[in-house]
């Protein structure tokens, strides 16, 4: 049997951060890509490595279309992010505001952030053995904001928020979600247990006495315990620092 299917090309566009996910050749530049058959435009775009969740808006020939919009011959697509910075309004973008709830789901690479983000006060799970549908079906259903260093997690047809982590270095990461989502006016620090997410509550240090090294019921006397893994914290030198480091985020 010989085949009616025939190549066709469209040309295509990513502005602003969406040209993080495209080789030297491709980034801040239109081109073409080649296709055949039936095809969405969203398949197209994650064909090109660019997740579905970091796009704001589409627009073909001009006009705003959704993720299941099927392309044609000789489209020219332009692919926005979120927050561009131009004005759209008039446009339907392919996310209901507001975008920004402020509870995370973290990969087995950020272990670390997950940590910060818990010293501001941000609900975020994270656990190192949890898998991608894991994540992903989580962040569904609790409607989480995934945070990945894995562009294929994004990708999956479940996934309705997300954020691929650009940086690698945790404080620089913690900027670039701040910056991200917003979160400057939602900090509310050291509401949160840094190991296991529970939320902290002040107790008497003599309820706690028998379980705080000597020198530590000698200097300090506001204590506060974790009410889930009931991990007991102070106002120590860590704590100073991390005060510190938090104060250079509100600031931004």
């Amino acid at each position: 049997m010989i085949s009616t299917k025939r190549n066709k090309y469209v040309s295509i566009r990513f502005y602003e951060e969406l040209n993080d996910f495209l080789p030297p050749q491709k980034k801040k530049k239109r081109y073409d890509i080649l296709f055949n058959g039936r095809q969405t435009v969203k398949d197209l775009i994650e064909s090109q490595g660019v997740p579905h969740i970091e796009i704001d808006l589409i627009l073909i020939n001009g006009h705003p279309v959704d993720f299941n919009h099927i392309v044609h011959e000789n489209d020219d697509i332009s692919v926005y992010p979120e927050f561009e910075s131009f004005n759209i309004s008039g446009l339907t973008p392919l996310k209901n505001r507001p975008l920004r709830d402020s509870k995370f789901i973290l990969d087995v690479h950020l272990g670390r952030l997950a940590k910060y983000l818990r010293a501001m006060g941000f609900d975020t799970l994270y656990r190192n053995d949890y898998d991608d549908s894991e994540i992903a079906d989580i962040s569904s259903r609790e409607k989480r904001i995934i945070l990945t260093r894995d562009k294929g997690l994004l990708m999956r047809k479940n996934v309705r928020r997300g954020h691929w982590v650009r940086n690698t270095r945790v404080k620089e990461q913690v900027f670039e979600i701040t910056r991200k989502f917003d979160l400057s006016s939602k900090i509310t620090p050291f509401k949160r247990c840094m190991d296991c997410n529970g939320l902290i509550e002040q107790v008497s240090k003599e309820s706690i006495l028998q379980l705080i090294q000597p020198g530590t019921r000698k200097y300090y006397e506001d204590f506060f315990r974790c009410h889930d893994c009931h991990k007991i914290y102070w106002k120590g030198s860590h704590y100073g620092r991390m005060n510190l480091f938090i104060m250079s985020i509100l600031n931004l």
